[in-house]
C-alpha cells in the first residue's frame, strides 16, 4: 500500500491528524529529500502527539533517480505500508510522486492520496482575484526562447495563472511581465504560512517599484490575473518590443499569428 501524504508548506501546525497517524504506521518513507523528512518528523515528535516509529527506512526518491528507485522498491509497495512525501506541500503536483502514481495504476497497486496544504490554492485564495478559475503553470523554464514562449502563453491566458518562482529569478520575472504589460494586475506572496509571510498586490509597474525595497529571499508564488478583451495586435506589439534575438522573436510571433516563423524573420531583419 502506498500513501501520498502532504506536509506543511511552512508552519508545522498545518500537519493533519490523519497524516500523523499514517506516519506512525509507515515502515518505509520515500522522500524528495531524506534530510528534510527526518527533520520534519523530529519537529512533529517534539511539538505534537506523534510517536516517531522505530526502524523506519528512508529512501530518496526524486526526478533524477525515480526510475531506478522503482526497481529497488517495487516489491515493497505491495507488502509494506509505504509513504511518499515531498519536501513541502502536496505531493505529485509538479513533483516526482507522479512517477509512482503512474506505476501503481499500471500495476494495479493500491494507493491513496491524502488532502493537505498546497501553496497553489492558498496563494490563489489570498489573491482576491474574482475569476474563480486558474491555471497552474509551476516553474517557467529558467531562460531562453522557451521561457519567453511560456510567459507569452501565461499573459495570453483567458484564466488567471499561478506560477512558482525562485528568489534568484523573481525580479527578472517581474521585469519580463512589466515589459509585456505593465498594467497587468498581479499578486505576489513569499514564505507562505511562515514567520516572514508577505502579500503584494498591484499592477506589474507598481510591483516592480515595490521590489526596490523588498528582500527577495524565500520561495515565491505569483498569480497573474487574466486580462479580458485582449486583441491579437496588442500582443504582437508586446513581442516586437522585447529585446530578444530575431529568430526567437519570429517563433513567438508565429505562435499567435497566421504568419510563419520564416516570414516573420524576413520581416524583422529587413
Amino acid at each position: 500500500m502506498l500513501r501520498f501524504i502532504p506536509t506543511p508548506i511552512g508552519n508545522p501546525q498545518d500537519i493533519t491528524i490523519r497524516a500523523l497517524r499514517e506516519f506512525e504506521r509507515a515502515t518505509l518513507f520515500l522522500c524528495e529529500d531524506t534530510r528534510e523528512t527526518k527533520r520534519l518528523l523530529s519537529i512533529l515528535a517534539e511539538r505534537f502527539e506523534f510517536k516517531k516509529p522505530n526502524n523506519i527506512e528512508f529512501i530518496s526518491f526524486h526526478e533524477h533517480n525515480g526510475a531506478e528507485r522503482l526497481k529497488e522498491i517495487a516489491s515493497k509497495l505491495d507488502s509494506e505500508l509505504v509513504v511518499f512525501v515531498s519536501d513541502a506541500g502536496m505531493p505529485i503536483i509538479s513533483d516526482p510522486g507522479q512517477i509512482l502514481v503512474e506505476y501503481c495504476q499500471k500495476n494495479e497497486i493500491e494507493y491513496d492520496v491524502l488532502p493537505g496544504a498546497t501553496a497553489v490554492a492558498t496563494a490563489y485564495a489570498a489573491s482576491g482575484f474574482r475569476g474563480g478559475r486558474f491555471n497552474f503553470f509551476g516553474f517557467l523554464d529558467h531562460k531562453g526562447s522557451s521561457r519567453n514562449s511560456q510567459l507569452i502563453e501565461v499573459m495570453n491566458s483567458s484564466t488567471d495563472t499561478v506560477l512558482y518562482e525562485s528568489p534568484h529569478r523573481i525580479l527578472k520575472l517581474i521585469k519580463e511581465i512589466t515589459a509585456i504589460d505593465d498594467s497587468r494586475e498581479l499578486f505576489f506572496t513569499k514564505e507562505l504560512t511562515k514567520r516572514f509571510q508577505n502579500y503584494y498586490r498591484g499592477t506589474a509597474k507598481e510591483i516592480l517599484e515595490k521590489f526596490e525595497t523588498i528582500n527577495s529571499k524565500g520561495e515565491w508564488v505569483v498569480v497573474v490575473e487574466a486580462k479580458e478583451n485582449e486583441t491579437k495586435a496588442l500582443y504582437v506589439e508586446d513581442i516586437l518590443r522585447l529585446e530578444i534575438a530575431p529568430k526567437i522573436k519570429a517563433k513567438l510571433l508565429a505562435k499567435i499569428t497566421d504568419k510563419t516563423t520564416k516570414d516573420w524573420y524576413k520581416e524583422l531583419i529587413s
